[in-house]
């Protein structure tokens, strides 16, 4: 399994198939995902790149692999684009104060890949800048859902995207996945396919996998890793299942 075990370096220009992006996706409308959240870590190997997901006026999730080795963390909410701009009021740059990593993560099989950023104080709320719901039951198989993130968009170009991207991706099962994969799918992961050239890799890690019902957005993945055969090939995306952690997440942001 080639995963997604360390977030892409800002200003990287060479290939990495460990990390995630979209692949064959369009470009987001504003306010399309309000709870898209971009996130900069800076570490002692420099500044890195991932997506997460606003779940409360206060946190952000996202996966363990894209914080595990921060000590700062810049997370800018309510703007699809990665260009800094002072004429957008819709863009919010918020310090993460402290992060919850969970407390059996394993680096090596990817299992238990979820964290918590937390913000000092709980942001204001906008159209543009809303928490999505997390799950009230489990994903199924053969469910259509949708992967955003900046990630690049093809495996030639190097770099980060400057808008946020989406794709429609559908659920399979851990059996169909583990056919592209020599090491384990475990129960609390889950993949997704879409057509050729539709997916994730580089810069799309910790990004969240949707589920859209009845005109409401449900969190039911975390982008977690890919296959060693590259971005744009037919093998499905992992991700780190939310559902099996809802109730751990809920504790950590005092939501019901």
């Amino acid at each position: 399994m080639s995963c997604q075990k360390s977030p892409t370096l800002l200003q990287m220009s060479y290939h990495d198939e460990t990390k995630s992006r979209i692949i064959g996706g369009t470009e987001a409308r504003a306010g399309q995902f309000p709870s898209a959240a971009a996130i900069y870590s800076t570490t002692s190997g420099g500044t890195y790149f991932c997506g997460g997901s606003l779940v409360s006026r206060q946190h952000v999730l996202t996966a363990a692999h894209c914080v595990i080795s921060g000590f700062k963390y810049e997370v800018v909410l309510g703007s699809n684009s990665l260009q800094g701009s002072a004429s957008n009021p819709n863009r919010v740059i918020v310090a993460a104060t402290s992060r919850i990593i969970h407390p059996y993560y394993n680096y090596q099989t990817l299992q238990n890949d979820i964290a918590i950023l937390i913000f000092h104080l709980p942001i204001e709320l906008t159209d543009y800048i809303q928490p999505i719901n997390l799950p009230t039951e489990e994903v199924v198989d053969n469910v259509e859902t949708v992967a955003i993130g900046w990630g690049q968009t093809d495996d030639a170009t190097a770099g980060l995207a400057s808008q946020l991207n989406y794709v429609t991706v559908s659920t399979i099962s851990n059996t169909e996945c583990q056919l592209s994969f020599t090491d384990v799918i475990f129960d609390n992961m889950v993949c997704a396919a879409g057509n050729y050239n539709e997916g994730t890799c580089n810069g799309d890690s910790g990004g969240p996998l949707i589920l859209e019902v009845d005109n409401k957005q449900y969190h039911v993945g975390i982008s977690s890793f890919i296959s060693n055969r590259g971005c744009e090939s037919t093998d499905p995306s992992g991700y780190t299942r939310t559902f099996p952690y809802a109730g751990w997440v809920r504790n950590h942001i005092g939501v019901n």
